[in-house]
């Protein structure tokens, strides 16, 4: 056997796997080939989206599941032995293990991070493979570990037998969080971002804890209904009857996972302390779900219910850890643990890249006065002033602005997908529902099929919440569009949602982030991979604040001292809860009691006969660096191009000399380039590669027809048999339709016209052979470019 001929996987088969095993490595339950790591980050450009390759190991070798402890690289024979180490290590940064090892089937180089060898790197031979008690004890002294915590460490997390495994960065947040609990850690902060599964994070963690008996009873506390329902129905079922879900002011304590909302069990008056009935030692473990919110603050209603079960451990669970002068996460919970940021998960390919569509109003730009003495539709003096941005719909509504942002929503909707979920961040309850009703107005035919196709859910509307289900059920069409204020920013699973509309003034970054949120999960079969962010307020300005998808910064101060919330989240508050119309939240940020009214509302102006026109609109993407960038679909493709063919000689060469064009094409498809995409706004007659010799080196291009004339022109069939030159024929004709993929394709000659010519093989034998055949198709490519 030549073992230079041998394919990579080849390789791992007849060389590497028998090493392994020959170690002593259980292939059953330590042993994993190609091990996806990542989704392959999604490339978004135009109206198009698609997925790069992902990041995916030859071989990862564990301890037990839950805890990798090695990667293995593989690469062909023809290559060093070394030629996959530092693609081993960018994966072991990934799984964050210590072991690395690269092979080509004569041997290993072998890296070990835990500074515990004699040498960082050395080269073994197959036999010299390490054991996995070897790199068990080794990692353990790495680590730190004690016996007396081995059993909690090592305990396996839940496996249902549908194969689903937590992801990588869900595995380190478990463990992590894990270990953190039982070095005696009593207060702990994990940060995810929104789509990345906190929530069966969060299960993961408490069944490691409760299986291993450290965490007897525990109590998952939320602010919303629909938090504490999803989690007990869906990723906390496998608790069955162990679990209750807290509902009326009587508590059965019997139980031993325990969920409920903070209101159920708490309230301004002394009988509606329900957790008194529970001992203050009873919880071993209190998990906090979006605990940036009610408890965050010292002087919270809810802070109290964890002052009371001050001996239990508390675990915070957010992707929007919040950092203020008068509300701190950290300095609760201390620094996270661990965090996933968006970044990350879009970098990876779980989370949905977006592309904003920024638009300009002029009457938001320029400002609006009434005319002296001027009174509004309901008969209310105007106060005389300059009204903008910051005033339209809070102070002051605008009919015609309302009307014109309806229109252009619509007019998206109608030019891309009508049936992609959407959701309308209004300013207040008042907004909502003028908004539903624009938006019905422009969308007649389809609110004729369904009247549910615009629904207002806001926490005031029993039918439209109500909706909620149905709007995040990707089973369900109807309602398309929701219009809402606060009910929908945060806790709402509504991973179809394909368009997020911000006419809302937002200054938080917490709440920004929260919003953005509703977007950013992917839904494959839904045909959901990338979401659109279409802002009318200049929240996306956001985007560029250091502190997005950065670390927040602690700038929290303790009582009694003499600094004030900044100005810009004052305003921040008063746009959620205390607008003219009211939120449309159905909890209170925990900082004055639970329900409290709303203090008496500013006076809202509405004008009509107002001319609003659109000043300005820019599409940005989201850049490989995370940063949104004004970048055309040709300026991206150039870019993208360049950085592997620099030259129009170089991108000529590796055209030519690679004997599939296929690869080539498909190799710019896994660096960003989205060929139909290019098709529609270049043209759909040229094929890929006069695209790229057209858009990124300037040259003019060929049609497919054109080229395949070129070919006829030469006259180079002749030296080919009568029915040979019946099928080369078709094969130009084949390009000229559709393009190179297809001709490079035997399986070609089973279809259409081929298939009424004769069987393959016949076809085939009137080249003299396959490899006749394939040559002939060569030449032709040869011709077709030259």
């Amino acid at each position: 056997m030549d073992k230079k001929k041998l394919t990579e996987r080849d390789i791992c088969t007849k060389y590497i796997l028998p090493a392994i095993k020959k170690a002593g490595w259980d292939i059953h339950s330590q042993i994993r080939e190609e091990v996806q790591l990542t989704a392959g980050r999604v490339i978004v450009r135009g109206q198009m989206g698609l997925r790069s390759k992902g990041k995916r190991a030859d071989f990862v070798l564990y301890h037990k599941p839950n805890m990798p402890l090695a990667i293995i690289e593989a690469k062909k024979n023809t290559l060093p032995i070394a030629a996959g180490m530092q693609q081993g290590l960018s994966y072991a940064d990934l799984l964050e293990v210590p072991f690395i090892f690269s092979s080509n089937g004569d041997g290993f180089i072998f890296h070990d991070k835990t500074g515990l060898s004699s040498q960082v790197e050395q080269e073994l031979s197959l036999e010299q493979f390490p054991s996995h008690t070897e790199l068990w004890q080794k990692y353990q002294q790495w680590k730190g570990y004690q016996a007396q915590e081995l059993e909690t460490i090592t305990q396996d997390y839940y496996e249902d037998g549908s194969g689903k495994s937590p992801r990588y960065y869900q595995v380190h947040a478990i463990n992590k969080m894990v270990e953190a609990v039982v070095k005696g850690e009593d207060r702990a902060l994990l940060v995810m971002a929104t789509g990345t599964g906190k929530t069966y994070t969060a299960f993961q963690i408490i069944w490691r804890l409760w299986k291993a008996d450290i965490k007897k009873r525990i109590l998952f506390l939320a602010d919303r209904n629909i938090l504490v329902d999803q989690t007990k129905t869906n990723d906390f079922k496998p608790f069955g009857t162990a679990m209750t879900k807290i509902t009326g002011r009587k508590i059965d304590t019997s139980y031993e996972i325990f969920l409920s909302l903070y209101q159920a069990i708490t309230g301004p008056e002394e009988e509606q302390k329900a957790y008194k009935q529970f001992s203050p030692e009873f919880f071993d473990l209190i998990v906090i779900d979006e605990c940036h919110r009610g408890s965050a603050a010292d002087d919270s209603a809810w802070r109290e219910i964890l002052d009371y079960f001050n001996t239990a451990t508390h675990v915070g669970l957010t992707a929007t850890p919040k950092e203020t002068e008068e509300v701190s996460n950290s300095t609760y919970f201390g620094d996270p643990v661990y965090t996933y940021s968006l970044k990350q998960g879009i970098d990876d390919g779980f989370l949905a890249p977006y592309k904003v569509v920024r638009i300009d109003l002029d009457k938001d730009l320029q400002g609006w006065r009434p005319t002296k003495d001027q009174y509004d539709k309901n008969g209310a003096l105007i106060a005389d002033r300059i009204y903008n941005q910051q005033d339209f719909d809070r102070t002051l509504v605008i009919e015609e602005r309302t009307q014109l942002v309806a229109k252009i929503i619509s007019d998206h909707l109608k030019a891309t997908d009508p049936m992609a979920k959407t959701i309308v961040f209004c300013q207040d309850i008042d907004h909502a529902n003028r908004m539903r009703q624009a938006l019905v107005n422009e969308n007649p035919e389809q609110v004729a099929k369904n009247r549910k196709y615009v629904m207002k859910i806001t926490g005031d509307d029993t039918e439209g919440k109500a909706e909620l289900d149905n709007f995040i059920d990707p089973e369900q069409a109807y309602p398309v569009i929701a219009t809402t204020s606060e009910l929908m920013s945060t806790g709402v699973d509504a991973k179809t949602c394909k368009l997020i509309i911000l006419d809302q003034r937002i200054k938080s970054m917490t709440k920004f982030k929260q919003v953005i949120g509703r977007g950013t999960r992917i839904d494959e079969d839904y045909g959901k991979l990338w979401f659109t962010i279409m802002d009318f307020k200049k929240a996306t300005e956001l985007f560029a604040d250091e502190d997005f998808d950065g670390e927040a910064e602690v700038i929290y101060q303790p009582k009694g001292g003499d600094s004030t919330v900044p100005p810009e989240d004052e305003e921040d508050d008063d746009t959620d809860s205390n607008n003219s119309q009211g939120s449309d939240d159905s909890y209170t940020d925990g900082s004055g009691g639970l329900g409290d009214g709303i203090d008496e509302p500013p006076k809202k102006y509405i004008v009509k006969g107002v001319s609003v026109k659109v000043v300005s609109e820019r599409v940005q993407y989201i850049g490989s660096d995370g940063k949104l960038i004004t970048e055309s679909l040709k300026d991206y493709t150039s870019k993208t191009v360049k950085q592997e063919y620099a030259t129009l000689n170089d991108f000529l060469r590796k055209w030519n000399d690679t004997d599939q064009k296929q690869a080539v094409i498909e190799e710019l498809e896994e660096q960003g380039v989205i060929w139909q995409a290019l098709e529609d706004e270049v043209g759909k007659d040229y094929g890929a590669f006069d695209l790229i010799c057209h858009i990124v080196y300037g040259q003019p291009p060929l049609t497919r027809k054109e080229r395949a004339d070129q070919v006829r022109k030469r006259d180079i069939f002749s030296k080919y048999g009568e029915q040979a030159q019946k099928v080369l024929e078709a094969l130009l004709e084949k390009y000229a339709d559709e393009g190179i993929t297809p001709i490079e394709n035997v399986a070609v000659l089973k279809v259409q016209p081929f298939s009424e010519m004769g069987r393959p093989i016949e076809l085939i034998k009137g080249f003299g052979g396959k490899a006749q055949y394939q040559q002939a198709v060569k030449d032709l490519e040869q011709v077709l470019y030259s």
